[in-house]
């Protein structure tokens, strides 16, 4: 078993533009690709888990979703990055789209998404982080005995500044890079950093 760090993928990869579904709304931030190689590289597995209920509530077809993960792919592969599984939930229980209009576990912060990763390439939840720009990011690692870093793009700033009583990070950095640069040399031995 090896650990992996999790991310979000819309405001935490790439722009948040509410309900990404066409390749001219995914702009990729310029350090995405550093931070999965520098994943890639310490040997850890690099996964994306991402909530897309676009597809249930008719936004976008669930063709759009895979089709911006190989966009997404083809750009860190450009950069000698690569992703070892991408996990999505297009449900959501308000969807208007029949088959996807549903309560289901792996929706965000229910932890199914990071369960099914950890089983299908032999992962080890506990010595694994999630990084992400909300609280049900940091919910969901907490949810599987994870650790969690909120970054403050996409939506982590108005997480931040509502300092509602959720879950708490373990820590709080300026983007993605940013965060696998504090995780990545301490290990799972480091100390919470606020």
């Amino acid at each position: 078993m090896r650990p992996a760090i999790f991310f979000d993928r819309d405001g935490t990869l790439n722009q948040e533009v509410g309900y990404a579904g066409r390749p001219e709304d995914f702009h990729i931030y310029p350090y995405a690709a550093e931070a999965v190689r520098r994943v890639n590289q310490q040997g850890w597995a690099a996964v994306v888990v991402t909530n897309q209920a676009g597809v249930a509530r008719g936004y976008f077809p669930e063709t759009a979703v895979g089709e911006l993960h190989r966009l997404l792919a083809a750009h860190l592969a450009s950069a000698g990055a690569h992703l070892d599984g991408v996990y999505y939930c297009p449900h959501h229980p308000e969807g208007t789209v029949a088959g996807y209009a549903a309560a289901c576990d792996c929706r965000k912060p229910q932890p199914g998404m990071l369960r099914r990763a950890a089983q299908d390439l032999d992962l080890d939840l506990a010595a694994s982080w999630v990084i992400g720009d909300r609280g049900h990011d940091v919910a969901l690692a907490h949810a599987v005995g994870a650790r969690a870093v909120l970054v403050r793009t996409g939506f982590g700033e108005r997480e931040l500044a509502k300092g509602e009583g959720g879950a708490r990070p373990e820590a709080v950095a300026d983007d993605a890079l940013a965060a696998i640069r504090w995780i990545l040399p301490a290990g799972p031995r480091r100390e919470r950093v606020k």
